[in-house]
């Protein structure tokens, strides 16, 4: 069996292999297998999206992210994927955006949610009453935990990233501490700043901040201020210099103000040999081996702290970590397993 998916994204960041986003790095991942598999795939997503399949494009929203454009944009999400199951013959949708409860497909059309964000970021009734041609897939242990037992969900399917790829990267440690992704309050930049402040160390910050204005409020009002010679902003990254980075940082620092569902950033450091420093929140206990892979920590004078033990913690044990345990292969054999599970149930 050869599905067709029509994968729908968070219309308002680009899926790609170079997006900030765990989510739209993920959704990018899975429309390339099912192109690589043979199968049919087709991605809702804004414009500037750089997929495998066919992409159904909605307009980028370049100003605030405010209500008035999240109405509009949605609009054009529901109507390309009205199109989409009317011209394109599509088997199954699959979800990634928080916003799913305004973008379902109409009843009869099996679908999948993958929970890329903490269970109670999304609407009660969407994850306790669902519809009935909706499942949902958790993306680590921790996480389905949290699942009420009402919830109509999978066994999680952990998050890969492309272990050999990063793991191919192999610069000389040049000392600076790294924080990567989206800059927003729950990420607590803010905090990796001040724990390399305090362990007196350079401190590297790649990502984006995405255009919500508590997010613009907290780059300026938090996140500048603490910047200097030593602390700097790069912005947005590709994956080459990502992976430059990765392998170049003495460390990367993780400290979550929320429960993180499973962080790609930390399984990258651990495919390119380097210790992450993170806080004990979400899946990070079980993302992060203490001890072997780095360390875990409950506050910014822990994290300073652990920086210099960073030297105690073996590359290579990192990287057979994540060989054993973060394979986008994987990951991407779970979804197209479960891909023609839903579409043979829906079918019987």
């Amino acid at each position: 069996m050869s599905p067709h998916v029509l994968t729908v994204a968070y219309p308002f960041a680009p899926v790609g292999p170079d997006a900030v986003g765990g989510a739209e790095q993920i959704a990018a991942a899975l429309d390339a297998a099912l192109v690589e598999a043979g199968c049919r795939s087709t991605v809702v997503a804004c414009a500037g999206s750089v997929v495998s399949g066919v992409l159904r494009s909605v307009p980028a929203h370049a100003g605030r992210i405010e209500e008035t454009a999240r109405l509009s944009i949605h609009a054009h999400v529901r109507a390309a994927i009205d199109a989409s199951l009317m011209e394109d013959d599509v088997d199954l949708v699959h979800l990634h955006g928080i916003d799913a409860a305004e973008t379902l497909p109409p009843p009869g059309v099996p679908a999948l949610l993958t929970l890329h964000l903490p269970v109670d970021w999304y609407p009660p009734a969407l994850i306790r009453e669902p519809p009935a041609d909706l499942t949902l897939v958790p993306v680590s242990a921790s996480q389905a935990q949290g699942l009420p037992p009402e919830a109509r969900a999978v066994p999680p399917i952990e998050n890969g990233v492309p272990v050999e790829d990063l793991a191919r990267a192999r610069h000389a440690r040049r000392g600076f501490a790294l924080v990567l992704g989206r800059v927003c309050p729950e990420k607590g930049v803010h905090l990796a700043l001040d724990a390399a402040i305090r362990a007196e160390i350079p401190c590297l910050v790649a990502g984006e901040t995405f255009n919500y204005a508590a997010h613009r409020r907290y780059f300026d009002d938090e996140v500048l201020p603490r910047l200097d010679r030593q602390r700097r902003w790069l912005g947005p990254v590709d994956f080459q210099r990502k992976r430059r980075l990765l392998s170049a940082a003495r460390c990367v620092l993780i400290p979550s103000l929320v429960p993180e569902t499973s962080s790609l950033v930390a399984r990258e450091a651990a495919a390119c040999g380097t210790p992450v420093i993170a806080f004990r929140a979400g899946a990070l206990p079980d993302t992060v081996e203490d001890g072997r892979t780095g360390f875990i920590v409950d506050d910014v004078a822990g994290m300073a702290a652990a920086i210099s033990r960073c030297d105690a913690i073996d590359p290579e044990v990192c990287r057979g970590v994540a060989r054993r345990r973060f394979s986008l292969r994987a990951m991407t054999d779970a979804y197209l397993a479960l891909y023609r599970r839903t579409v043979a149930a829906g079918a019987a």
